[in-house]
């Protein structure tokens, strides 16, 4: 074999090596930005679960300090949907947490 068509042979597999890398790292860098999208997703659905749970709180307290209740019920209307919500909130945590989770351990 002749030397440039040695140097072509090296040159065409540094190629395809450049390929492959930049096919992984490409791939890697995308993961990697989605598990940076679902992390900030967890996040902010835990800041509003705060806020829910706060509303929560501030409506009980309201209820016993202003109305002058004697017991609060999760039947109140008031209070079973801030409960709804935050059960609902609570599930779509817990999914998102699972599916970062399955991302870092690919």
């Amino acid at each position: 074999m002749a030397f440039s068509d040695r140097m072509r042979d090296l040159l065409d597999q540094g190629a395809q090596v450049s390929k492959d890398f930049l096919s992984k790292a490409g791939a890697k860098a995308q993961n990697l930005g989605e598990r940076g999208v679902l992390a900030l997703e967890i996040k902010q659905m835990e800041g509003h679960a705060r806020k829910l749970l706060a509303r929560l709180g501030n409506s009980v307290y309201r209820r016993f300090t202003e109305e002058g209740a004697e017991s609060v019920s999760a039947s109140d209307p008031e209070i079973s949907g801030l409960l709804s919500e935050i059960s609902s909130l609570k599930g779509v945590i817990e999914k998102r947490e699972s599916e970062l989770e399955s991302r870092r351990n690919s």
